[in-house]
C-alpha cells in the first residue's frame, strides 16, 4: 500500500546522520552566498557524540522520542525551509544560516542529563529544556571562540522552538534572525509530525510526558485521541500565524532539489493525522465489544 509519507524519507534517511549531513552540505550548496559547510560538520560530529555519551560530563542520550534522529530531521528541515526561501528570492547571510542549522543541532540538547543528573531520564527536563539547550550551546559556542553576537542571536533562533512562547517577546536582533527563528521554530514542528514512524513513536512521548508531569493524558491512547486537535489547534495555528508561514516554502525546495511538485512534509504530517484517526476508532470500537 502506498504511504504518503514513503516519498519524504526515501529522499534522505534521517536516522543515517551521515546522509543527513551530505544532504545538508548539498542544500548548502544551493544557496548563494554559500555558508562554509565547515563548522557544521564539526558541530554536529560533536552532537553525535553528545547523544551517543561520549561527550565530557554528559550522558548519553536516554529519551526515546526527542532522540538524535529527531535533531537530525529538524536540522534538514531547517535547511530546506532556508533553501526553500531563498528559491522564493530571499537572501541570508552564510553567518545566519549557520546559526540557525547551529541552533537546530542543540534545541533538543537540554533533554540530555549531565553526569551528576543520575535520576530517571532526561524526560524530566522537558518543561524547560529550551533554556537548558541554549546554556549548553552558549558553554561550547564560547569554547569554540564564537562571538558574542553569534551566541545571543543563536540564543533567540532556539528560544522560537518553544511552544507557549510568542516571537514577538524575543528580542531579536534583526528580521534577518527573527525570519530563522521563524524557520527553527517551523522545522521542529513539522519535522516532529511527519516523521515517518510518528504513530509508532506516540507511546514513547506519552512516556516522556509523564515523567516530566505533564498533565492531560492518562494513556497513549488519550494522547494518540488529542493529537489531531493539538496539530490543528496548536501546531497548524502556530506556524500559519505565529511562525507566518515559513513551513510553505518546503514546497520550492522540493520543487527545485528534486523535481517534486509537493509539500512532501504537508502531505506526510496529514496521513499520519489520518492514521492516528483511524487507530482512535479501531481501539474504540474494540474497548466498546469488550465492555459489553
Amino acid at each position: 500500500m502506498y504511504r504518503d509519507n514513503d516519498t519524504l524519507y526515501d529522499l534522505t534517511d534521517t536516522g543515517s546522520p551521515p546522509a543527513t549531513l551530505a544532504e545538508i552540505k548539498n542544500i548548502l550548496l544551493m544557496l548563494e552566498p554559500s555558508p562554509d559547510p565547515s563548522p557544521i560538520e564539526n558541530i554536529y560530529e560533536d552532537i553525535i557524540r553528545l547523544f551517543i555519551g561520549e561527550f565530557p560530563g554528559y550522558r548519553a542520550s536516554n529519551t526515546k522520542y526527542h532522540n538524535l534522529e529527531h535533531t537530525s530531521s529538524t536540522t534538514l528541515a531547517a535547511a530546506r525551509l532556508i533553501h526553500g526561501l531563498h528559491v522564493q528570492g530571499q537572501v541570508f547571510s552564510p553567518r545566519l544560516v549557520q546559526l540557525c542549522l547551529i541552533g537546530a543541532l542543540f534545541h533538543d540538547t537540554g533533554l540530555i542529563q549531565t553526569e551528576d543528573e543520575v535520576e530517571g531520564t532526561g524526560a524530566r527536563h522537558t518543561i524547560g529544556h529550551e533554556k537548558r539547550s541554549i546554556a549548553l550551546m552558549e558553554k561550547y559556542l564560547t569554547e569554540k571562540g564564537f562571538s558574542p553576537e553569534d551566541i545571543r542571536d543563536c540564543s533567540h533562533i532556539i528560544m522560537s522552538t518553544e511552544l507557549t512562547l510568542s516571537l514577538a517577546e524575543i528580542p531579536f536582533n534583526s528580521e534577518e534572525v527573527r525570519t530563522m527563528g521563524k524557520v527553527l521554530g517551523s522545522a521542529d514542528l513539522i519535522a516532529q509530525m511527519a516523521d515517518s514512524n510518528y504513530q509508532e513513536n506516540l507511546p514513547l512521548l506519552f512516556m516522556e510526558f509523564e515523567e516530566a508531569g505533564i498533565e492531560g493524558f492518562k494513556s497513549p491512547l488519550e494522547l494518540f485521541k488529542k493529537t489531531e486537535e493539538f496539530y490543528r489547534s496548536v501546531a497548524r495555528k502556530r506556524l500559519t500565524a505565529e511562525l507566518e508561514g515559513v513551513s510553505s516554502a518546503a514546497l520550492y525546495h522540493f520543487r527545485e532539489r528534486w523535481k517534486i511538485d509537493k509539500d512532501l512534509y504537508d502531505e506526510s504530517i496529514k496521513y499520519n493525522i489520518r492514521r492516528l484517526k483511524e487507530s482512535v476508532m479501531v481501539s474504540l470500537a474494540q474497548l466498546s465489544i469488550i465492555s459489553r
